[in-house]
């Protein structure tokens, strides 16, 4: 019962981080975070938050629209830490030339580890484990 209970506020938080992202809200999207947050890229080196929030801004700030959904494959409970395994499928709409855009499909497999803090549910980390670019 417990785990229904956490997978169900979790999909909250999913269904709001989706929506900031595809507006393209920075703010809102890292408010899901913990302070000791870090991301892993599938091919790359882990960064820190603010790091990670940098790198978030020039991203947002160079494509014209997102949409992005995700399933969840797995998930388990440890130590007070709900580990979730998803699949994630985005598809961007970038500029090319003036008025043209070009479209590109993002799917990805990531691992969230989450951990409630004084009663919210925050991600200390993610980690892509497969990203492919279409």
């Amino acid at each position: 019962m417990e785990t229904d209970l956490i997978i169900s506020a979790i999909n909250e938080i999913h269904q709001k981080a989706d929506k900031a992202l595809e507006n393209k809200d920075v703010t809102a999207y890292t408010t899901i975070f913990d302070e000791g947050f870090t991301f892993t890229p599938a091919e790359g080196i882990a960064l820190n938050k603010r790091d990670y929030t940098i790198d978030l801004k020039k991203y947002f700030g160079s494509i014209k629209e997102i949409h992005t959904s995700y399933y969840r494959i797995k998930s388990s409970v440890e130590d007070e830490i709900f580990t979730e395994k998803i699949a994630r499928k985005s598809v961007v709409l970038k500029p090319n030339l003036l008025i043209f855009s070009k479209k590109q499909t993002i799917q990805t497999e990531e691992i969230y580890h989450w951990k409630n803090v004084k009663g919210e549910w925050k991600v200390v980390a993610i980690e892509i484990v497969l990203e492919e670019k279409y």
